[in-house]
C-alpha cells in the first residue's frame, strides 16, 4: 500500500490568518495520525507565512508515524532539519517568496550541491528525497546525488487529468520505472486529489508515498478530516 503523508501547511495558514493558535497544528497532526495517515509533512518557508520553524520543533515530539520536512536547503533549513531529525527530508528548489512549488530540481546542473547537502543529512540517518519533474534524465541525475528517493512533481499531471487527458500519466510512469530500475524510492506530490489519486496510484510503478496538503485540507471542509483521510487510504490500497 502506498503511504499517505498529510501536509498540514494549510492548517497553519488558517491559524496565521487570525492570530492565536486556532486551529492548532500540533493537535491537527495528532488527529490526522489517529485517523490513519502514515505521515505528517510540513514545508516551512523562510518568511514562515504558514508553518513556522517552531512548529517543526513542537511537532517532532508528537509525530509518531513519519515526519517529513520539505524545503529549499538553505542554511536555516538545514539547521532546522538537523535539530528535528525527521524520518525524511525532501529537498525542493523553492524561490524565496514563491506561492507554491513550481518545478523540480535540475539534478544535473545542481548535482554537486545536492551531493553535499544530501551527505550531511544521510550522515545523521535522515532519509533524503529530491523533488523532480518527470524527466528520465533528472531521475538519473538524482541517482548520482546519493539520494534515497525522488518525489515526482505532479502538478502537470493533475492539470491535464482534470481536462480529461489520461495520457498525461505517461512521463510519470516512465520516470517512476527508471527510478525503480535505479533502486530509488518513488514518492509523489502536488495537486493530487481524491479525483485523481486512484488513477495515479494504479499507473505509477513502485509508488511508496504521496504527500497531499492543499486538496486534502480543502476536501475536508466538505467531508470532514477523518472521512477524507480514510477516503484517500481506500483509494491508495
Amino acid at each position: 500500500m502506498t503511504k499517505l503523508s498529510v501536509n498540514i501547511n494549510k492548517i497553519a495558514t488558517l491559524r496565521n490568518a487570525r492570530g492565536g493558535n486556532v486551529p492548532n497544528v500540533v493537535e491537527a497532526a495528532v488527529a490526522i495520525q489517529r485517523f490513519g495517515a502514515q505521515g505528517i509533512t510540513i514545508h516551512p518557508r523562510p518568511d514562515e507565512r504558514h508553518i513556522r520553524y517552531q512548529d517543526a520543533r513542537d511537532l517532532r515530539s508528537v509525530v509518531t508515524t513519519e515526519f517529513n520536512i520539505e524545503g529549499n536547503p538553505q542554511h536555516n533549513f538545514i539547521d532546522l532539519v538537523l535539530e528535528c531529525r525527521p524520518e525524511q527530508v525532501t529537498l525542493v528548489p523553492d524561490a524565496i517568496g514563491a506561492i507554491t512549488s513550481t518545478a523540480g530540481w535540475d539534478t544535473v546542473r545542481h548535482q554537486s550541491y545536492l551531493q553535499e547537502v544530501i551527505a550531511v543529512f544521510k550522515a545523521q540517518g535522515i532519509r533524503t528525497s529530491i523533488f523532480v519533474d518527470p524527466d528520465v534524465k533528472m531521475i538519473e541525475g538524482a541517482k548520482a546525488t546519493g539520494t534515497d528517493r525522488i518525489e515526482l512533481y505532479t502538478e502537470s499531471f493533475a492539470h491535464q487529468y482534470a481536462l480529461g487527458n489520461e495520457h498525461a500519466i505517461a512521463p510519470y510512469a516512465a520516470a517512476a520505472q527508471r527510478a525503480v530500475d535505479l533502486e530509488l524510492g518513488v514518492n509523489a506530490g502536488h495537486d493530487l486529489s481524491l479525483e485523481n489519486i486512484r488513477f495515479f496510484k494504479q499507473n505509477i510503478p513502485g509508488l511508496l508515498e504521496v504527500s497531499i496538503g492543499h486538496a486534502l485540507i480543502s476536501e475536508a471542509l466538505y467531508f470532514g478530516l477523518d472521512n477524507v483521510v480514510n477516503m484517500y487510504l481506500q483509494k491508495l490500497k
